[in-house]
């Protein structure tokens, strides 16, 4: 399913998430710039490195020339592919907008990044001897999700729905297709724990922790910025 739309507009122009949309795709034009062995060095420095937050690298890996915690923010500005950043500034256009305009430019910018961190560190906690560099937007936007979700349930989202060779389009209210999409994260993040594995976004993994993470503190920390303050 890929949502397409919602029928809440905003009341107020959304510059933060404007920005952080341009941002994004900026920084992505960049790594295109760079070679393999360039965007690697990059992705070693700005994206989040379990084992270097854990300090439990091998060595040969560990150095860092910005402080490890800082990566909890840069490396949600990364992201590994088209189809990786498409897909996230799809769902922050679509459901970053209203929640902007809730909570107000400023507080909407810090609930996102603590969003953000907070998926970060639940990817964190599930794989800290990880070498492999998670990074993405994807934590970020799932805690946008979660203040989406409480926020307005019965929004209806426009949906396509691809069945069998064939793709039409329905409207689900929000409360149904996000709590599929956190339902659907949450089951492959018990899945990942029965797997020798290392999830990340790099070689084609997802960091489903970070999803549910950020979708849970998302919807614990909204209320607190102010979500249902205005009518």
């Amino acid at each position: 399913m890929v949502p397409l739309r919602d029928n809440n507009p905003t009341r107020i122009t959304p510059y933060i998430n404007y920005g952080l949309i341009i941002t994004n795709i900026i920084i992505f034009i960049y790594q295109l710039t760079l070679t393999p062995e360039q965007l690697q060095g990059f992705f070693r420095v700005a994206a989040l490195v379990p084992c270097q937050l854990s300090t439990t690298c091998p060595v040969g890996i560990d150095s860092q020339l910005i402080p490890e915690w800082l990566t909890l923010i840069t490396s949600q500005f990364l992201h590994g592919g088209f189809l990786h950043l498409g897909g996230n500034m799809l769902f922050l256009s679509i459901f970053g907008n209203n929640i902007e305009d809730q909570l107000g430019h400023v507080k909407y910018l810090i609930f996102y990044l603590t969003c953000g961190i907070l998926a970060g560190l639940s990817q964190w906690f599930f794989s800290q001897n990880s070498t492999i560099p998670s990074l993405g937007a994807s934590g970020a936007i799932a805690g946008v999700l979660g203040a989406y979700i409480l926020r307005f349930p019965r929004a209806q989202i426009l949906t396509l729905l691809p069945i069998g060779f064939f793709v039409t389009t329905v409207r689900l209210p929000a409360f149904l297709f996000l709590g599929f999409w956190f339902f659907q994260q949450s089951f492959y993040s018990v899945a990942s724990l029965q797997v020798r594995s290392n999830i990340g976004m790099e070689s084609g993994g997802i960091a489903y922790w970070a999803h549910a993470g950020g979708f849970v503190f998302g919807a614990i920390l909204a209320p607190l910025f102010g979500l249902y303050k205005r009518p």
